[in-house]
């Protein structure tokens, strides 16, 4: 593959060098960068879960009591029903 405008592409980048530091370099086209409503939304809801604590304590410590007084139980049939699930979803 062959450029055939390599020799203006490697002016342009040359020109903006400074050469002996006395010379001020031309400003050449600038670069502008705007972000949609979907990219800001999509910040502002990083923001928020980077915010949020990684446990669930509400969540977390009933489950802890209930196990460490022996009385959490699991349905049998219910978790089977779950690994069935999740079998046929990978299949």
């Amino acid at each position: 593959m062959r450029i055939e405008a390599y020799t203006q592409i490697q002016q342009l980048y040359n020109s903006s060098k400074v050469q002996k530091g006395t010379q001020v370099a031309k400003k050449g086209p600038t670069d502008q960068v705007q972000i949609s409503s979907a990219g800001m939304d999509m910040q502002v809801a990083k923001a928020a879960v980077k915010g949020a604590p990684d446990i669930r304590y509400d969540k977390v410590e009933p489950l802890k009591a209930a196990i460490a007084n022996g009385t959490y139980e699991v349905s049998a049939e219910s978790f089977a029903e779950k690994l069935m699930q999740k079998y046929d979803e990978l299949r």
